[in-house]
């Protein structure tokens, strides 16, 4: 056999001139062993020396070394301000107690299987841990990257139950508007209408609003006090209803936030959560949040049968996966398509009468097998 693996590493041997040649391949995978077991044939067909593969020692650096550069040269640079908290808080708290002192070539898929079990003994849900994995994998793919890392151990992620999500009725939303008054009720009714998210909501500028062509373009996002792109890194347009732009017609100006504080500024998202909070406990409302608004936006077009693709345009979702847990809502079409199954008349009449039944608008009222 010309290739073979040991320990995890392909070699070629090779019978020349009556001597064997073993070699470790420079690219360890079967196809790399077959193109180097090629190359060293043909200079041994052409009597040129067979050179050494000397492997570039990898650079012995730990977790705890390699991600505080990754952070600061990798994470810094290419994410939003709320990723860079998240993913400074992800390593602090779980990633470096457990994998800190660790080499980089020494950590394992056993060790990413502990890391998982000891998560789980803590309490953490599926989803906080998996969202804790998706950190190290881009961490240690980085380092493969870079060169100090020669193959990332394979991350398996747990499974997580389909999220929930509550909407509210039309009669809540009304019990909403009734009780609300001034820029506050404005945007709730905007939330409700345009489904936007709510950095997006308390960063939109009057120079995103085109009253004429009654249309919305969602470019931008605040968020912990920071404005950015939107969540997607995606422009997207938002047809807006007449009662939106009769609305908006009302206190329209040439420039600056839509919704905003006395001064101008956009408003806190603290202090915006605290009032619907308040709201929803003086009206007897059960405690929701802003996004809450979003998912209304959706579970409505739904059930009012507008497609899910075009749900999913409208909410700027990048995968339909996310929008797909609203399909539940809209109207039954599994129904119908299996009526496409139903026997015309006078076939379904000697059917039945085959069977024994009879039959009333599709539903059977008698047998005699009874």
């Amino acid at each position: 056999m010309s290739i073979y693996k040991n320990k995890n590493k392909y070699w070629i041997s090779i019978y020349h001139e009556r001597r064997r040649i073993r070699r470790p391949s420079p690219e360890n995978t079967c196809s790399g062993a077959r193109a180097y077991e090629a190359l060293v044939r043909q200079k041994l067909a052409r009597g040129e020396p067979i050179i050494e593969v000397k492997h570039k020692k990898t650079e012995a650096i730990n977790f705890n070394e390699f991600s505080k550069q990754w952070f600061n040269v990798y994470v810094k640079s290419n994410n939003k301000k709320s990723e860079i908290i998240q993913k400074e808080s992800i390593l602090r708290n779980h990633l470096k107690p457990f994998f800190g002192k660790k080499e980089l070539i020494q950590i394992n898929s056993l060790d990413i299987e502990k890391y998982k079990s000891d998560k789980i003994k803590d309490g953490l849900k599926n989803k906080t841990i998996n969202n804790q994995l998706t950190v190290l994998a881009k961490c240690l793919k980085i380092a493969e990257e870079w060169g100090l890392l020669e193959k990332i151990p394979k991350i398996k992620k747990l499974k997580v139950q389909p999220q929930k999500f509550d909407f509210l009725t039309e009669e809540e939303c009304k019990l909403l508007l009734d009780n609300s008054d001034g820029i506050f009720k404005e945007m709730i009714f905007f939330a409700i209408k345009t489904g936007l998210r709510f950095g997006e909501l308390i960063a939109i500028d009057w120079n995103d609003v085109n009253l004429n062509e009654q249309l919305l373009t969602v470019r931008r996002s605040i968020v912990l006090g920071e404005m950015g792109s939107t969540k997607s890194n995606k422009i997207r347009y938002i047809p807006l209803t007449d009662e939106v732009c009769q609305m908006l017609i009302q206190r329209a100006k040439k420039s600056g936030y839509v919704f905003s504080d006395k001064l101008g500024n956009p408003l806190k998202q603290y202090s915006c959560c605290d009032n619907l909070y308040c709201l929803c406990k003086r009206i007897g409302l059960r405690k929701i949040g802003w996004h809450t608004f979003r998912h209304t936006f959706a579970s409505h077009l739904v059930q009012n049968g507008v497609s899910i693709k075009a749900v999913q345009e409208l909410l700027g979702h990048s995968n339909i996966a996310t929008t797909m847990r609203y399909s539940h809502l809209g109207p039954s079409t599994l129904r119908e398509a299996i009526r496409t199954l139903s026997y015309k008349s006078d076939v379904k009449m000697n059917f039945s009468h085959h069977l024994g039944i009879t039959l009333k608008n599709d539903i059977v009222v008698e047998s005699s097998n009874s």
